[in-house]
């Protein structure tokens, strides 16, 4: 990923409403401006839902109608019947129609907020701290946006066409009965529908813990099988293919109990729910024969009643699985929604400035800095890289060099001093515009699964083909790409594995000649090169950071030896400063550690016999 300031939601109502989930009414509220960004569509879907709702419960009562008339003896009556059959026609196209209306016009509703909070997460991802980053479990964060979005699409998809028109079908249903019949009618049907859905709901609490501890057992086992096929290689070195297995069987074995779980669950709530709408519908059905014995009611009436109760029974069954489906989209979406409340450590000022300079100096003013707050990385740091200069920075591992670009990029923010450009503050500055002017070629260089040509294009994707080759020419790396069979389309494998340390190097190298940034950091460039390949690439490093402000932090001291300035770090602070000549003559540690690189570049000249 890479790790730029992304743009605010585009609407800001979306944006504010993304907070923390604690409960199920807070995460419909949370995905509620996901759709009324769409509330056109969602007026005309409701209009849709009540028309076809209206039109099913119109049908048993004209049926009734059918039945009476037909009762009736004589040839004169059956023009009405005719009629009234002919509208029950009409009256079930309209139902399905207005259906199928609803189901089209609210599509886009649907799609567009899966969509949306899909983009808005990961778009907040990219804007969370590398703190987060070096913290995260890709494998548990992918399946947590993966579900989420897919409980959204199943939120929208049974609560507007099984739960609203089941609602209102009892509604309607449940008023017919009591002004056309006995009020027994509407009670039987409505203490049927209360006694269901407290069961149901009970059950489905109940339910709901289960299929947390399947989500979390279920994230756990991916996070431990990409975990375990990233470091393929690790894993082959120690032959340690049956300790992954067994931690991931493990995993599997804890999830496939709690589905078990589960599927017993269901079998209770699904048995229950059937007792009770049998116990009801046996009740409706007893009232209305009873009137039609004692002449209540109509044989119409009693076909009514039957109509009325088909109708019910397989929306009000299907009741059950879809406040289940609810239920479990809501638990998806908790976790999802729950990634946009993690705190982005870095945040642009209210009033950032958009750094656009060509010539940038750089400034560390008494930089302190630790990662943990126990833990101190840099103190007091305090240096200068005039625009067009560089300075190199060398010491120890664990001296903080590396921190140094971490600070320079504000993936953190110092804890005390100030790192400017050009006299102002990184923190008044935008990310964006911030990260836009500077470039590095990082020691542990990651290549995106894709082509050779996709990963150098993306220094700067609107690159045209001739300044992607010519990039690849400076960085030594272009005879190499058209040496290969499938040229500039050769895919790389997952982080890079597919090319030697070296190849991936000079790939990162091409990347930042692209982009072209006034500022440049070069973190152990050319550590994974052979000599040769240093020396050529080497020049190009010089003569492109010629007229650019760089950083340069290394190991082999004979790669800095022209630097303006250079910087000796022991324990996070600057133990020496001056050129090279300056730094030999002082007789200090860099003196040291020229001596020791020297001596040891002549043993292994030597052992190669040059």
């Amino acid at each position: 990923m890479p790790l730029m300031q992304a743009p605010p939601p585009k609407d800001p109502s979306i944006g504010q409403s993304a907070r923390l989930p604690g409960s199920d009414w807070q995460t419909l509220l949370t995905l509620f401006p996901y759709l009324w960004r769409y509330k056109g569509r969602v007026l005309a879907a409701l209009a849709c839902l009540a028309a076809a709702k209206l039109a099913n419960v119109s049908v048993p009562l004209l049926l009734k109608n059918v039945v009476d008339h037909l009762s009736l003896s004589g040839n004169a009556m059956l023009a009405v019947p005719l009629g009234m059959i002919l509208g029950y026609g009409l009256l079930r196209l309209s139902s399905t129609v207005f259906g199928e209306l609803r189901d089209a016009v609210f599509a886009k509703v649907a799609q567009g907020a899966m969509r949306q909070a899909a983009l808005e997460t990961f778009e907040h991802l990219h804007r969370l701290s590398l703190r987060f980053h070096l913290n995260r479990q890709t494998g548990g964060v992918t399946r947590d946006i993966e579900r989420g979005t897919r409980g959204i699409g199943s939120l929208l998809s049974f609560m507007l066409f099984n739960i609203l028109p089941t609602l209102l079908e009892i509604a309607l249903v449940a008023g017919i009965l009591m002004v056309l019949y006995d009020w027994r009618f509407a009670a039987v049907t409505l203490a049927t529908i209360v006694v269901y859905a407290g069961f149901t709901i009970a059950v489905t609490e109940w339910r709901t813990k289960t299929r947390r501890a399947m989500n979390e057992l279920d994230s756990k086992a991916n996070v431990k099988a990409v975990d375990s096929l990233l470091n393929y290689e690790t894993v082959k070195y120690f032959g340690n293919e049956r300790y992954e297995a067994d931690r991931y069987d493990e995993s599997l074995g804890r999830w496939e109990k709690a589905a078990i779980r589960n599927e017993i669950s269901i079998g209770i709530l699904n048995s229950g729910q059937s007792a009770i709408i049998a116990v009801g519908v046996t009740g409706l059905v007893w009232l209305a024969a009873d009137g039609v014995v004692n002449g209540k009611m109509t044989l119409g009436d009693l076909v009514a009643v039957n109509a009325f109760l088909i109708q019910l029974y397989a929306p009000l069954n299907f009741l059950g699985m879809a406040y289940r489906e609810i239920k479990q989209a809501l638990t998806d979406m908790e976790k999802m929604f729950s990634l946009l409340n993690e705190h982005a450590e870095v945040k642009d000022a209210d009033e950032a400035v958009t750094l656009a300079t060509s010539a940038a100096e750089v400034r560390f003013e008494a930089v302190d800095f630790g990662y943990e707050g126990n833990r101190s990385i840099l103190q007091q740091v305090d240096f200068c890289i005039p625009a067009g200069h560089t300075v190199a920075v060398v010491g120890s591992s664990g001296a903080g060099k590396s921190t140094l670009s971490r600070l320079l990029f504000r993936f953190y923010d110092v804890g005390a001093g100030r790192i400017s450009i050009n006299g102002r503050d990184v923190r008044q500055l935008s990310q964006a515009s911030l990260r836009a002017h500077i470039g590095i070629v990082p020691q542990d260089t990651v290549l995106f699964n894709d082509t050779i040509y996709y990963n150098i294009a993306y220094g700067r994707p609107d690159a045209s083909r001739a300044e992607i080759i010519e990039a690849a020419r400076s960085a030594h790396i272009l005879a190499f790409i058209e040496s290969l069979p499938e040229g500039w389309e050769t895919p790389v494998g997952e982080r890079g594995l597919k090319l030697s340390g070296g190849e991936k190097q000079r790939v990162a190298i091409a990347r930042t000649l692209l982009k072209n940034p006034p500022i440049l950091i070069f973190d152990e460039a050319t550590s994974a090169l052979d000599s040769r390949t240093e020396r050529a690439i080497q020049a190009e490093l010089a003569a492109i950071s010629a007229n650019r402000t760089t950083l340069v932090i290394a190991h082999r001291l004979s790669t800095i030896v022209d630097a303006d300035e250079i910087l000796v770090m022991e324990q996070g602070r600057v133990v020496e400063r001056g050129n090279h000549r300056e730094l030999l003559a002082g007789g200090g540690g860099y003196a040291r550690m020229w001596a020791l690189q020297q001596s040891e570049s002549e043993r292994e000249a030597e052992a190669s016999g040059v």
